[in-house]
């Protein structure tokens, strides 16, 4: 439904009777309005009776389960969010006002458009149980998401983020490539499943080291992707660069799709090779559990690297985007950590953990792009990037100014550094709490310092909001005239983030839900 849908907005924009009837306004509520409409087909898919441990459609290359359905609704209800909640400019007194709506007009259109593309990919990806539909779902992501960091083609800023973002991307997917041509040559499938098989009955050392030196490409090109240590020079440059509701987009929709079909792999790896040592004794079982103990190894050795550097390298940082940048790579340490221990707890907290991560970060960008406009006074699609929020000094007394939106900054940055009773707190509670469980107490020990010494970054940022009293002035010392331009932030997207910071501050009243939610998630991976 959601390829078809745009296919037919494709098909209005290239017919110039159409497209001249179709305001931008009316084409972003229309593109959120598929979003919701999907996730509502996601939704009722749940119904089916004979889902069990999965459905197999398209001959086999994507697999439709209970945690596929749950996510691609996240997934769709995520995108429609960061969709509808982007304003849109009005422009009064323009010499020029018929060349910047026609740009925004085409910006608006073109950002639609790539956002239903890279939801589309997300949704594919995470269904995905072939090799090459892995793949390809995973480029038809990408290509958006680069197209995307690029969309505002006059900041010279924007355009070198999406030149790196794309080089970057491009060596991550040519691992994966690789990787997933070993595996063939070694194997000759490409169905994931019928390759977990193999590898339960094949007795050849020479096979199983061919699979799992495969596997270990593929995860370091997804690690690539998503920016975990120490595979992650590329992020806080792409971010700082990428005007901030393109930052939004990057920070959170491509990692939620990766991390979720990395979690699908090693489950299955880890539970075909958990039933051979528990049939098996000797030098059979012994060869074929070698790439889980490799795969393993990688994971914590990319959680250790990205717990300290995002911690220690985020201290130095100046500039707001940035310093989100490293925070992200710390969160990632955290929920790699989750997925290496591979229980039944530890997957419970990966997955609640990516939920809070999401939510946190949504409402975190959604803030820092409504203070943008408020305090330059943004005019997005004529300048691009230049007019967002860059540097932590420009949030200076903005408590005075603004202090519903300080507040609601102030909780998702304590929630970020792990306060209780706070969302965020929960999270790394239970990640920590199953690392010590399964005997991890380095890396818990390693957690629990880094998440006490990042919050001192976040009780900085809080304390130039609330105690400094200047007051950004850098829009009137340009020269703008603030009649010239104004942006109306939506109602929605008012909506959202008092939501949003409604949900991180009181969700201990009633926890219950989400709680119950991804503990039967992670009891479908060991029911089945």
């Amino acid at each position: 439904m959601l390829f078809i849908s745009i296919l037919l907005l494709i098909m209005v924009m290239a017919i110039p009777s159409l497209k001249t009837q179709i305001s931008p306004i009316l084409f972003q509520r229309l593109s959120s309005i598929i979003l919701i409409y999907a996730g509502a087909l996601s939704l009722n898919a749940l119904y089916i009776q004979s889902i069990g441990s999965g459905i197999g459609i398209y001959s086999g290359l994507f697999h439709v389960t209970f945690i596929s359905q749950l996510l691609d609704i996240f997934i769709y209800i995520i995108g429609a969010a960061i969709l509808i909640a982007r304003p849109l400019p009005i422009y009064v007194n323009y010499t020029n006002s018929s060349i910047i709506e026609e740009n925004s007009y085409k910006n608006s259109i073109e950002y639609c458009l790539l956002i239903m593309f890279s939801t589309l990919g997300a949704s594919l990806l995470i269904s995905s149980s072939n090799l090459i539909s892995m793949y390809l779902s995973i480029e038809l992501q990408s290509f958006a998401i680069y197209i995307l960091s690029t969309l505002y083609r006059n900041s010279e800023s924007a355009t070198s983020a999406g030149l790196k973002y794309f080089l970057l991307g491009s060596l991550a997917s040519c691992f994966i490539l690789l990787g997933s041509g070993l595996i063939y040559t070694y194997t000759g499938l490409t169905n994931l499943e019928s390759i977990y098989n193999l590898i339960s009955v094949t007795g050849s050392n020479k096979i199983t080291q061919g699979i799992a030196l495969g596997f270990i490409l593929i995860f370091s090109g997804f690690l690539l992707k998503i920016a975990a240590a120490p595979l992650h020079n590329w992020a806080p440059d792409v971010y700082d660069e990428s005007p901030t509701i393109i930052t939004i987009w990057l920070t959170i929709m491509p990692k939620i799709s990766i991390l979720i079909f990395i979690l699908e792999i090693f489950t299955q790896i880890s539970s075909v090779n958990q039933i051979l040592l528990d049939s098996m004794v000797g030098g059979f079982a012994a060869n074929n559990t070698i790439g889980l103990n490799t795969i393993k190894n990688l994971l914590l050795i990319s959680s250790l690297f990205s717990l300290i550097i995002g911690t220690v390298v985020g201290l130095a940082q100046t500039k707001i985007k940035r310093l989100l940048a490293y925070s992200t790579i710390s969160h990632i340490g955290f929920i790699l950590l989750a997925l290496a221990i591979n229980s039944e707890q530890s997957i419970d907290s990966f997955i609640f953990y990516i939920i809070q991560y999401t939510l946190t970060n949504l409402n975190t960008f959604l803030i820092l792009l409504a203070i943008g406009y408020i305090i330059n006074n943004n005019t997005i699609f004529n300048k691009g990037s230049e007019k967002d929020i860059k540097y932590i000094s420009e949030l200076k007394g903005l408590f005075f100014s603004n202090p519903i939106l300080s507040i609601s900054l102030t909780i998702c940055l304590l929630s970020m550094a792990g306060t209780p009773p706070l969302l965020g707190f929960f999270s790394k509670q239970f990640v920590l709490y199953s690392a010590i469980e399964s005997g991890y107490y380095f890396m818990a020990l390693s957690g629990i310092l880094v998440s006490i010494i990042s919050a001192s970054y976040y009780l900085r940022i809080i304390r130039i909001l609330h105690t400094e009293t200047e007051l950004n002035n850098s829009l009137k010392a340009e020269g703008h005239n603030e009649t010239n331009t104004t942006v109306g932030i939506s109602n929605i997207h008012s909506l959202l983030i008092s939501s949003l910071t409604l949900l991180i501050l009181f969700f201990v009243l009633r926890p219950s839900i989400l709680l119950k939610s991804t503990q039967l998630l992670s009891l479908t991976l060991y029911s089945y």
